[in-house]
């Protein structure tokens, strides 16, 4: 019997061929995707600063794994997998925005809506506005150390850099951040 494959609809509009996954991945991927989206999610709105772009990043993300599922040699390294691809996908989508404000001369940062601005206070726009003026490395291991709460080793297989790198990138980030906290006050 051959196996059918499930076309979806990308954002792009091009059909996209899932091919089935042996038994009990999708039960697998199904488990990663209800305890994690949510927390990739936010880690992906740190990174990208919108909603829509950040759940774009993890469901590329979590399709990527439905792709190669099959073909990881550690399946219980899948959410390392997972947290890798949101990271790049991250940095794709802040690579692509980069692009038409270099050659317009500026890029300005989405805007936060009345909503969410609302939610989150005066302090904490404060830190994500500096946050995301930091140099990517360093807001990815900010984010990665801090937020996703990562220890050294996770952040620097996610990031795909030494641990010493991680520390000392880190470091940097926090001075550079308790500065640009300091020029906001």
């Amino acid at each position: 019997m051959k196996a059918e494959t499930l076309d979806l609809d990308q954002q792009s509009g091009g059909p996209v061929s899932v091919p089935p996954l042996s038994a009990g991945a999708d039960d697998t991927i199904s488990g990663l995707y209800a305890e994690h989206a949510l927390g990739l999610t936010r880690l992906a709105l740190i990174m990208v600063g919108d909603r829509e772009s950040a759940e774009d990043v993890v469901q590329e993300a979590f399709l990527g794994l439905h792709r190669r599922f099959d073909g990881l040699r550690d399946r219980d390294k899948a959410l390392v997998y997972v947290r890798a691809a949101v990271l790049n996908n991250a940095r794709s989508v802040l690579r692509r925005r980069r692009l038409p404000s270099w050659f317009a001369g500026t890029y300005d940062p989405p805007v936060w809506s009345a909503e969410s601005a609302a939610i989150l206070g005066a302090e904490r726009r404060e830190v994500m506005e500096a946050l995301h003026r930091l140099p990517p490395r360093q807001r990815e291991a900010l984010v990665l150390r801090y937020y996703a709460e990562l220890s050294e080793e996770e952040t620097a297989r996610v990031m795909k850099i030494s641990r010493g790198t991680v520390k000392s990138t880190t470091s940097r980030a926090l001075d550079a951040l308790g500065r640009l906290l300091g020029e906001t006050r």
